[in-house]
């Protein structure tokens, strides 16, 4: 199927473009539900799951949850920490605006 590109005008040449893009798309998925399938059978065929192979992966990452080691402490609190990882906290943007450095809050 030869498509004489020069013949198209510019709205003709979108909608191929489109129509292309779409079918690279479609080409894509059948490619790989196939590939998923030749994977469940080989699995199955060896007497696998896809667990057994690759591990539970889908949920949280391995490091999710593992607490960091505190980086800062409040000068007026030592029982409040911070690991320096996500929203400051209050007492410490206080503390900087009351002119504290950073280093003079570091464990």
């Amino acid at each position: 199927m030869a498509v004489d590109i020069k013949s198209l005008n510019h709205a003709q040449l979108n909608e191929l473009i489109n129509k292309a893009q779409v079918r690279q798309v479609e080409l894509r998925k059948e490619r790989v539900s196939k590939l998923r399938e030749k994977v469940h059978a080989l699995l199955k065929a060896e007497g696998y799951t896809f667990d057994d192979v690759f591990g539970n992966t889908r949920g949280k990452s391995k490091r999710a949850g593992v607490p960091v080691p505190p980086k800062y402490r409040n000068p007026a609190d030592p029982a409040q920490t911070w690991s320096g990882r996500g929203k400051r906290p209050r007492w410490f943007s206080a503390a900087l605006k009351a002119g504290k450095k950073e280093k003079d809050m570091a464990i």
